[in-house]
């Protein structure tokens, strides 16, 4: 097995949102924002080598919107998903399979391509890998998530039959004030070295690749942790729609990534790719940050 980095363009949001309850007074040193509040955050995806497969892992903002939906978030940076993929020797149709953390625009954006007026898939030979519960969270979505989920960069995907799912315990069920899913929920739809996690503070069953890589446990992070600048426990992000199962969430995760010492790959954070943690008196902190390409 191979990892790679996949850099996409930088994007910003406000950073207030991005932070939630935390001052800006105290946010603004971890991530200096602009005139207009905006802090600058990446789009970083995860490229796995499994033998014959290729898995992406999210997609980014993709290039399909107009003008005024990407004056919002003010794209920038020289990195695109197609160069990058070119660096290390790969094109979007050597692509076999997309593990879609979740649909948020984000993250699915660059799933799916406008080619000539016609939405498609902009991943013509790969699978795309989604859940139940989640796809249907996104294709009926409340109120506070509609603008997040835009079916464009969703019911292509259905329609051209490269959409699967991969099903844990849970996420198949309604949740409607149940009991969460236990965090240990793991489900392999690949092979032993690579795990789905799922989780739900952020929106319905995020999914969390996890992965075995040369000796150590590597666990992409998607929105459960955006940052470096996140990992105290009150630092949860605004655009989460159940904060206090995304407090309890994290809790547990990075506990468990400080007691074993995982490498946490991080989606959006502008500096850093990955990073370790340990505990320490005042709860889990960060330990180290360093590239993927180091290991």
């Amino acid at each position: 097995m191979k990892l790679y980095t996949i850099d996409t363009e930088l994007f910003k949001l406000d950073g207030g949102a991005m932070f939630g309850v935390v001052p800006k007074t105290i946010w603004n040193k971890l991530n200096p924002a602009d005139e207009n509040n905006m802090c600058t955050w990446a789009m970083r995806l995860l490229l796995i080598e499994d033998g014959k497969r290729l898995i992406l892992v999210d997609t980014g903002i993709g290039n399909k919107q107009d003008a005024k939906f990407f004056s919002h978030y003010y794209l920038h940076g020289n990195a695109t998903l197609d160069n990058s993929l070119a660096k290390h020797g790969f094109h979007r149709d050597d692509i076999t399979d997309i593990i879609l953390t979740h649909l948020h625009f984000d993250h699915v954006g660059g799933a799916v391509l406008n080619n000539n007026g016609k939405l498609e898939p902009a991943f013509k030979n790969a699978v795309y890998w989604s859940n139940t519960l989640h796809w249907n969270s996104a294709v009926q979505p409340n109120p506070r998530e509609k603008a997040s989920f835009l079916k464009e960069n969703i019911l292509p995907l259905q329609e051209s039959g490269q959409l699967q799912f991969i099903e844990g315990p849970y996420t198949t069920t309604v949740q409607n004030g149940a009991a969460l899913p236990p965090l240990h929920t793991i489900h392999t739809p690949f092979t032993a070295d690579i795990a789905i996690r799922y989780v739900n503070g952020h929106t319905d069953s995020m999914m969390l690749p996890q992965i075995q890589y040369k000796g150590h446990t590597l666990l992409y992070m998607a929105d459960l942790l955006p940052s470096t600048g996140h990992i105290p426990l009150p630092y949860v992000m605004a655009y989460d729609m159940r904060p206090l199962d995304t407090l309890s969430e994290k809790a547990a995760f990075l506990q468990e990534a400080a007691d074993n010492n995982y490498i946490l790959f991080l989606e959006h954070d502008p500096v850093n790719e990955c990073c370790t943690l340990q505990t320490t008196e005042k709860g889990v902190r960060l330990k180290d940050t360093f590239t993927l390409s180091s290991l």
